[in-house]
């Protein structure tokens, strides 16, 4: 998930009126959480990390306080807490007071692209509050359904009446929930998960649907995200300045995903296109110092400026720039090679010769010309190479580029240094 918590989540949710917690940011005073707790019986204090870290309850490393003693205690203990889940590490920023939600029923509410169906789909229960995964299926309800005419109140009524919901959550849920697919639709999202919404009674009684939790991702590929002008940095992995570099470019065509994988690495890897970040990234490992997709045809202009911040930051402890990518059907290779050529000539120019050598592989528009214009600017900056092309398989050109960073700690470093010196 890219953006998760209320903090944000609720700046989303008042946009369709959907009902959520009462929150406070890190930046919240005493006397701003002493009301929140006057208010709302009791607080939850929740530490702040990027993107989705799984079992944070279950980890402890979510507060509750019903004072504002025990409020200051828990944001002290949880404000840089680092939690680590699986193969995911996070050191927290801050932390969130959410006001406390009295219900007797909560609810886990989803939407997300279906690869079966080929079609966006509702995932819903009743018992909510906990892991779907840890679920039996029979509790609960997957509903595909069409995106042309969006989520309607029957797909949600039909859902919980068959799962044998209580009577009383229904129609609350059936009038708050379609909302959730205009913010979905309208907004670029291709993940968006409530979990728990707690059915809160009004004080006429009346049940109504109240956001506890809010996690979404969105596809950065479609421009409709920029409507929210979301700041660059909720997008960043880490406050790394090359993530938060790259992360600047977003407002552009086309994607710029990185993720640092080794400051200490000595293969810098552009990559583009999802399958081929995946193989490359698994291949490399602890060689690659960053895991990239720079695929949806960037412009020149983009191009250029990705591989300036790239080869500022890790080219001078690379031993290979590895340029790969599958066979491309709508990106243009020249313009993409040339801004790449184009930028490394600057930045040779800037800051003088560096020992190097480039492995490219890629196929699609405009290939041979591409490679033309990278072959002239290696040559004249005396930098050896190999490239290959659309006919290769990916994973020998990887093995390539590894037994070539291993030739190069050896000796290759050494005699490349004092060739292009020389």
């Amino acid at each position: 998930m890219q953006l998760t918590g209320l903090l944000w989540g609720s700046k989303l949710l008042k946009l369709v009126e959907f009902p959520h917690a009462t929150v406070l940011g890190p930046e919240a005073s005493a006397d701003e959480i002493k009301d929140l707790i006057k208010k709302c019986g009791q607080v939850f204090i929740k530490p702040i990390f990027k993107g989705g870290v799984g079992k944070k309850g279950k980890a402890g490393l979510i507060g509750r306080a019903k004072d504002i003693a025990s409020a200051l205690k828990e944001k002290e203990r949880l404000y840089f807490i680092e939690h680590t889940h699986g193969t995911s590490s996070a050191k927290a920023d801050g932390v969130t007071f959410e006001g406390g939600v009295p219900a007797e029923h909560e609810v886990y509410f989803s939407i997300s692209e279906s690869t079966v169906y080929r079609a966006p789909m509702m995932t819903i229960t009743h018992h909510g509050g906990m892991d779907i995964e840890e679920l039996p299926k029979d509790k609960i309800r997957e509903v595909p359904f069409d995106p042309l005419t969006g989520l309607k109140s029957f797909h949600v009524s039909n859902a919980l009446t068959e799962l044998g919901a209580p009577a009383e959550i229904i129609s609350p849920l059936v009038q708050n929930l379609p909302k959730l697919w205009t913010l979905y639709n309208n907004y670029g999202l291709n993940t968006l998960e409530l979990n728990p919404i707690r059915m809160s009674p009004d004080k006429n009684g009346r049940l109504v649907p109240v956001a506890c939790d809010f996690k979404c991702s969105f596809d950065i590929d479609n421009p409709a995200w920029k409507r929210l002008e979301l700041p660059a940095h909720l997008f960043a992995s880490d406050y790394s300045e090359f993530e938060q570099e790259i992360n600047t470019l977003r407002t552009y065509q086309g994607q710029s995903d990185v993720f640092v994988m080794n400051p200490r690495g000595t293969i810098t890897a552009p990559t583009f296109g999802g399958g081929a970040n995946a193989l490359v990234t698994e291949l490399l490992g602890d060689r690659a110092t960053i895991s990239s997709d720079f695929g949806g045809n960037p412009p020149y202009e983009k191009m250029f400026q990705i591989s300036k911040i790239c080869f500022k930051y890790w080219l001078k402890q690379s031993n290979v720039l590895f340029i790969i990518g599958g066979k491309a059907n709508n990106t243009d290779i020249y313009e993409t090679f040339r801004a790449m050529a184009d930028a490394l000539r600057d930045h040779f120019h800037k800051n003088g010769p560096s020992p190097l050598f480039v492995v490219i592989g890629r196929g699609g528009p405009n290939l041979i010309r591409g490679m033309a214009y990278m072959r002239d600017t290696l040559d004249n900056l005396k930098l050896p190479y190999r490239m290959f092309g659309h006919d290769s398989a990916m994973s020998e050109v990887v093995n390539f580029a590894l037994a070539v960073d291993k030739w190069m700690e050896k000796e290759g470093r050494n005699l490349v240094g004092k060739k292009i010196c020389g």
